[in-house]
Parts: structure tokens; C-alpha cells; sequence
């Protein structure tokens, strides 16, 4: 396995020209909220082709295979987005997908992965989660590609933190959930780069916060008391060692937040903005909110908005 280093402005840079074809430019949404609240923008990544934004980081993954590497087809594993997203881009490149995929995770991510031609293997959480640490899986076939310890995957996310600067170069914060930590060591990459003053915020939710834990104690740590939720697209089991490594030099701190707290943020959006965001989506505004991240100017990444609507109207409709 490559030892884990730094990506490269150049690489983000590279990926966003290799990339364009396939994904959207996603807009940066200011969400009026009144002189109480911090200033808060939205990177709407839930408005992507697959819905979420591992569609960067998958397109340029599955455009860097070699021509052998294509032949043999790729493979990944998912709770839903990483599936899709690797399964959009090789059918794009006529490649054939499979995805070990979380048995629990929604019925809207398992359909869309179907539907795009992947070939599904479905497992429980823990199966998948130590899959993931193996890099193999008996029966997965082909090119394996990590949903968040790759290069090419991570540089692919840079993209975003590219568009974000452009957008709103006055952004003091950024705030992107942590499921791998795939996400914020692309975004933090990019920003460091650009503008090193930009503070670069985690959030996770109550239930499953390694990266809050492992910040606190200075070391990647497992997360013993971890609960399945809503939440299903952040919030791992535990820290990776080499994903601590790549995230430390690029992220300020963690926020960690209440599932109630994330309710809440789904139900503002969807209110003052009428975007349906993902559980994973919503905690990067829950995190704002809290006020830990500053006044702002701060974007939030809604990171997908892949879920039942019928779960979404409970769960909002369940805010107090």
C-alpha cells in the first residue's frame, strides 16, 4: 500500500479539468437567516448527478485506471453514495461496477446503485467497515477503489474547495461531515493551498464521532459506544490510522452534534431553501449553528441528499 502524503494543488487542479464533463458546478447558496445567526452558505454537492459529491472523486478515480485495469472492471464499498458514484462513472466509461454494499442502507441509495448497472453484494455494517481496512472482499472482482483513502478519490473532492473559494472568497470556515475522512482531506487540501487563514471544520454526529475523539486525544481512536441512525453517510466506527494522517495537516477541529441538532438543520433547509438534504448533508449546518465555527462567513457542504422521502418528511416532521 502507498504511504499516505499530501495532495497537491496541482493534482485538484488537474482532477477539476478531467472531471468537468461528468459532474456539476455546484452552486453556493446564502441561507438568510437574520442578524442572530452566523453567516452561512450552502454547497449544494445533493444537486450532483448521483445526488452527492463522491461523484468528483469517483470520476476522476475511474478516469485514471489504466486500459488493463478497466478491462477487468472496478469494484468499491458503500453505504450508498461511493457505490453510485463509482458505478455512475464506469458506466460512463463502459466499465463494469461492483459494490459491497451496507444491507441497512437506504432503499433509495441500493435502487440508484442497481440502476446503474452495479452489481451489489450486500453485507452488514461491521462486514463492510473491516472490509474496508482489508482493501479485499471474497467474490469482489477487479480494480478495488478506496471511497476515501485513494489519492485520485480525494483529489477529486478538492474540486470543491476550488469552487468554494471562487465563490465566496471571504469564506472564514468550512464545515464537511466526516464518514472516512475522504470529503474534508480534499476540501482542506484545496483551501490550505489557496488560503491557509480558512478554517477547516469535521462534523459528525453524537452516535459516531471517531474524529472528535481521536482529536481529543491526540491518536486515531475506535469509537466504543457507536450507534447506527439516520445518519448513515458519516460517522464511522473508528479512525483509520492513514486517513488521521492525511486529515491532522488540513483540519482545524470537530464538531460533533445531536441527531435532534441534525433533524433540526434537515428541516431549516428543506423550510428556507426547499433542499432535501441527507442526514450525513445536514451536519455541516448543524454544526454551524452551534456557533463553534464563528460568525462567517461559513459554508456548509451538504454533501447528498439520497434519501426516502418518506423518511424525510418523519424525520423533519419529528423536529421539535
Amino acid at each position: 500500500m502507498a504511504a499516505v502524503r499530501r495532495i497537491e494543488l496541482s493534482e485538484i487542479r488537474d482532477a477539476r479539468k478531467r472531471i468537468a464533463s461528468t459532474i456539476v458546478r455546484t452552486p453556493l447558496l446564502r441561507l438568510e437567516l437574520g442578524p442572530d445567526f452566523p453567516d452561512i452558505r450552502l454547497k449544494l454537492e445533493n444537486l450532483q448527478p448521483i445526488n452527492a459529491y463522491k461523484l468528483r472523486g469517483a470520476a476522476n478515480a475511474v478516469a485514471m485506471l489504466s486500459d488493463s485495469e478497466r478491462k477487468r472492471g472496478v469494484w468499491t464499498i458503500s453505504a450508498g453514495n461511493a457505490g453510485q458514484g463509482v458505478a455512475y462513472a464506469a458506466r460512463k466509461a463502459g466499465v463494469p461496477s461492483t459494490v459491497v454494499a451496507i444491507e441497512t442502507a437506504p432503499k433509495a441509495k441500493l435502487d440508484r446503485m442497481r440502476a446503474l448497472g452495479a452489481k451489489l453484494i450486500l453485507v452488514p455494517y461491521e462486514v463492510a467497515w473491516q472490509a474496508l481496512e482489508a482493501r479485499a472482499y471474497p467474490g469482489a472482482e477487479g480494480t478495488f477503489v478506496h471511497p476515501f483513502d485513494d489519492n485520485n478519490f480525494i483529489a477529486g473532492h478538492g474540486t470543491m474547495g476550488v469552487e468554494i473559494l471562487e465563490d465566496a472568497p471571504n469564506t472564514v470556515a468550512v464545515i464537511g461531515a466526516i464518514g472516512g475522512g475522504g470529503l474534508i482531506t480534499g476540501v482542506g487540501s484545496a483551501i490550505k493551498a489557496l488560503k491557509p487563514d480558512v478554517k477547516i471544520f469535521g462534523a459528525e454526529p453524537e452516535t459516531a464521532a471517531p474524529a472528535a475523539l481521536s482529536f481529543e486525544k491526540g491518536s486515531p481512536q475506535v469509537f466504543e459506544e457507536w450507534e447506527a441512525s439516520f445518519v448513515d453517510g458519516a460517522g464511522g466506527q473508528s479512525m483509520f490510522p492513514r486517513m488521521w494522517e492525511r486529515m491532522t495537516p488540513v483540519v482545524d477541529g470537530y464538531i460533533v452534534v445531536t441527531l435532534e441538532q441534525t433533524k433540526a438543520a434537515m428541516r431549516l433547509m428543506a423550510e428556507k431553501a426547499r433542499v432535501i438534504a441527507e442526514g450525513a448533508g445536514a451536519l455541516p449546518l448543524a454544526a454551524a449553528l452551534t456557533g463553534k465555527a464563528g460568525k462567517g462567513p461559513i459554508v456548509a457542504i451538504v454533501s447528498g441528499g439520497n434519501i426516502d422521502l418518506k423518511k424525510f418528511s418523519e424525520l423533519i416532521g419529528s423536529t421539535t
